[in-house]
């Protein structure tokens, strides 16, 4: 393994051990300690990789959503019972993760990542601000209540939902 392999290697392994220990604790109950030995990598390896335990977390959602970006991407489509249907599809598709992280309130990590991505730049002009701004939270907000009532309804329903209610 190269250096790189052997750091995504380091990542994995710790944020997988950190989503294990989630299962059973919160977060502010783990140590760095737990963490590292379970992940079976040194402290080094985790301060040189992560902030502190929820940069772990942000980091991973991150990932998931950037990843589904990038396949939603390839496909190109325009219309947006598409986008949002492949969105929460892929909620659904990591709802363990997602539910855990709200049971966890840890569900503002999920906010700043998706913000970041979607939300409003500096570089936008006033008007454009506030329509990203508003679908940005918006979609956030059908999402948080979405998982906080339990995800009860398929992707495909969210989607109709939203495309029914203007989002179309």
């Amino acid at each position: 393994m190269n250096n790189e392999e052997k750091n995504t290697f380091v990542m994995d392994q710790i944020t997988e051990a950190t989503i294990k220990l989630l299962k059973e604790y919160r977060l502010s109950q783990i140590t760095i300690s737990q963490i590292t030995t379970k992940a079976q990598v040194s402290r080094n390896s985790f301060y040189r990789n992560y902030v502190d335990k929820e940069d772990i977390l942000l980091k991973h959602i991150n990932h998931l959503i950037s990843r589904w970006d990038a396949d939603y991407q390839l496909v190109n489509n325009e219309s947006n019972a598409e986008l949002f249907g492949s969105l929460f599809k892929h909620l659904k598709e990591h709802s363990d993760f997602y539910l855990m992280l709200k049971k966890q309130n840890l569900f503002h990590l999920f906010l700043s990542v998706f913000i970041e991505l979607y939300g409003a730049k500096t570089e936008h002009d006033n008007m454009a601000a506030y329509v990203t701004s508003f679908i940005t939270y918006g979609t956030y907000g059908w999402i948080e209540e979405w998982i906080g009532r339990g995800m009860q309804e398929s992707a495909e329903s969210m989607s109709a939902l939203l495309s029914s209610h203007g989002m179309k």
